[in-house]
């Protein structure tokens, strides 16, 4: 049997990786990005300075071969789902009895006037960062538009070339719909602390250019012109559906696959930033675009894949980001505002670096949720006590079995039941540190 994945991101080589682990099967990776699999990720560290592209490459070259995993770089133009067949941008046709549509995403645009002008482009692809190497010797001001993960490191990026950067942010606070306000509101002092010209409920009207099509300025909806030689597209991506039309697969807003991943159509699957589940988790995502979601998906279809079919399960959600000099990790629900039932436990430190929030129901003191700023909190840990409904106290007493900062970092465990404390009127007393796993063979008896 013949599996083609077509793209090589996280997704797409997750599922080749565990269709070899488990099978014989003949196997092919398909790009038109780059010829082997790179850490997406990692573009902003390549352009910054802090590592060079062959670093951000997991597998040395001769790894595909010694796998049989058979990699082609071309672009595939269109599916023939009757006749089992793709057709490539260099005119040759591959058969295939199983597809794997791992298309990724592209920069959502939003039709404004001069968006096509040389120099506006996002930043998800390494054609994108190649095209943002060739500019920059010419970028004496950039604009970048989206309060997103994306905008951020964009904004960091250039900020790091030495180019003066407009960040600007249409709603009223950095990532509010996804940050609570007082974690909001530290991002958006990190921001200004670095240089950048912040602008809060600002949004692009129309980019202008100059007679040879570069861009030289944008308008914004309030009015303003910003002189600049770079615009940064980063609101946001949508998953890429170029090649819906040909396979005549069901769409909305990605390729829509059930439980077991598999579209409408019959052995074509689809898996990553590009696919949207027809059925989903209370407070989660028909299409979830981040990094961690096509790692999860790939060992699962690998099994459907090589005749054991298995159903795809969203678990704990969990993400991390930077934000300039201020990580960021969450685990399980917890929202900008806490609903009905739910209380958040949040304490910060006065540096403005580094906060701490615990969602967890009323009635039961359930956990829900962890959200960490300048804080690294285990993954194992947090989801353990996420899944098992761990008691609020029961978690405060032994966080420091969570906290995964290097040795010599401040721990701040101590302030935080201080301030549940406070809250509360509950003191409680940090139990002695014990090793994580000793944490979660503990909890695991009970």
């Amino acid at each position: 049997m013949h599996i083609v994945i077509i793209g090589n991101g996280i997704a797409g080589i997750t599922t080749a990786r565990h269709v070899r682990k488990l099978s014989d099967h003949t196997l092919t990776v398909i790009s038109g990005e780059t010829e082997h699999f790179f850490s997406r990720t990692a573009l902003m560290y390549i352009y910054m300075g802090h590592m060079r592209y062959k670093d951000t490459k997991p597998y040395e070259d001769f790894f595909w071969k010694k796998n049989r995993i058979d990699l082609v770089f071309d672009q595939v133009n269109a599916i023939v789902p009757d006749r089992k067949v793709l057709k490539m941008a260099s005119g040759k046709e591959i058969s295939y009895d199983k597809l794997v549509l791992a298309t990724g995403s592209r920069p959502n645009t939003f039709g404004w006037p001069g968006e096509n002008l040389t120099g506006v482009q996002g930043m998800v692809s390494k054609q994108d960062l190649d095209q943002l190497e060739a500019l920059t010797p010419t970028i004496r001001h950039a604009v970048v538009a989206g309060g997103g993960l994306i905008g951020i490191e964009l904004a960091e990026m250039l900020h790091s070339r030495g180019i003066p950067v407009t960040f600007l942010v249409r709603e009223k606070s950095f990532w509010k719909n996804v940050l609570p306000p007082e974690e909001s509101a530290m991002v958006n002092a990190e921001i200004l602390l670095h240089g950048i010209d912040l602008r809060l409920g600002e949004e692009i009207a129309s980019i202008t250019g100059d007679a040879d099509g570069r861009v030289q300025a944008v308008v914004t909806k309030s009015g303003t012109t910003i002189d600049c030689q770079f615009v940064g597209i980063t609101a946001g991506v949508s998953p890429n559906l170029d090649l819906a039309q040909s396979a005549g697969v069901e769409t909305r807003r990605g390729f829509l696959v059930n439980e077991l991943l598999e579209t409408s159509v019959p052995g074509i699957y689809a898996i990553g930033d590009c696919a949207e589940l027809r059925e989903v988790l209370p407070g989660r995502k028909n299409v979830e675009a981040v990094w961690y979601t096509g790692k999860l998906m790939g060992p699962v279809l690998a099994k459907t894949l090589c005749g054991t079919p298995t159903a795809y399960q969203q678990t704990t959600w969990f993400n991390s980001a930077k934000f300039f000099e201020i990580e960021y990790q969450i685990y399980g629900e917890i929202a900008p505002e806490p609903s009905e039932g739910v209380a958040h436990l949040a304490w910060f430190h006065l540096n403005g670096k580094h906060a701490i929030r615990i969602a967890y129901r009323k009635q039961n003191g359930q956990v829900l949720g962890f959200h960490l700023m300048g804080v690294r909190y285990r993954q194992a840990v947090c989801t353990h006590w996420i899944e098992q409904g761990t008691h609020i106290e029961e978690v405060l007493q032994n966080l420091g079995a969570a906290n995964f900062d290097p040795e010599f970092f401040t721990q701040y465990e101590q302030a935080v039941l201080d301030a549940y404390a406070e809250a509360s009127g509950v003191t409680l007393t940090l139990r002695r540190r014990r090793g994580w796993k000793q944490v979660l063979a503990t909890l695991s008896l009970k």
